[in-house]
């Protein structure tokens, strides 16, 4: 039953393996969360809202089943997506809106989690298809890691470069939130008195940003005493 559900051409893990042969841009990428697996794919259906998603406007869950003891689940999710500014003139104010595809299978016995995701709306400007699997960490079996992979493409004439490039950027900008807003989510769920890494490296850099410009006050005040 599953061999279907990958072969039937709705998964976007299908898609991917035909445009293998196609120029497009590619990223991976690993996050640890200093969470269970338990705790990660929990919070994992209940990532939205959070702080760092407001830009999702909506999900809905449209197919859900059981198959060879794995939860298949199929949501849409409706989002706002900032264009470059001349992507208005060609798709109109509207071009402000995609829906995405989230496919998820979770197999409770392995203690993994896939997610496949790609946007349905607006594919002749831009594809970007992604794969996650959750698992537990071969460093602490009590963390979870998260493999993320990307593939971003466009087939818009004359412009697909320049437009697989600015998806790569948005990209890698939008993992780092989406990343904040699921450990946001399971910090809530499962309260600890811990910090998470996740939250951590903001504060990390405030403090840098902060001692920086201390310094640098500091240098200035020096050298206008010494004129």
């Amino acid at each position: 039953m599953l061999d279907n559900f990958y072969s039937s051409g709705v998964a976007p893990c299908f898609s991917i393996l035909l445009n293998r042969h196609k120029i497009m841009k590619y990223f991976s990428s690993n996050i640890v969360f200093k969470n269970t697996w338990e705790q990660v794919t929990g919070a994992f259906w209940q990532k939205y809202p959070n702080p760092t998603s407001k830009h999702v406007i909506s999900e809905d869950t449209i197919s859900r089943k059981v198959e060879e003891n794995k939860l298949v689940s199929t949501r849409i999710l409706s989002k706002t997506n900032r264009m470059p500014r001349w992507g208005n003139y060609v798709f109109g104010n509207n071009a402000r809106h995609v829906y995405i595809v989230e496919e998820t299978v979770v197999d409770p016995i392995k203690k993994v989690m896939t997610s496949y995701t790609r946007n349905i709306g607006y594919t002749r400007f831009m594809v970007l298809e992604e794969k996650c699997v959750y698992k537990a960490s071969s460093e602490n079996k009590d963390w979870t890691v998260v493999e993320k992979e990307a593939w971003i493409n466009s087939n818009m004439y004359g412009f697909s470069r320049p437009l697989q490039a600015f998806g790569l950027e948005r990209y890698k900008t939008n993992i780092l939130k989406s990343n904040r807003g699921l450990q946001y989510v399971i910090d809530r769920l499962y309260p600890t008195t811990e910090k998470s890494n996740v939250d951590i490296l903001p504060t990390e850099m405030s403090k840098m940003k902060n001692t920086a410009k201390t310094k640098a006050a500091k240098m200035a005040a020096k050298a206008g005493m010494c004129q």
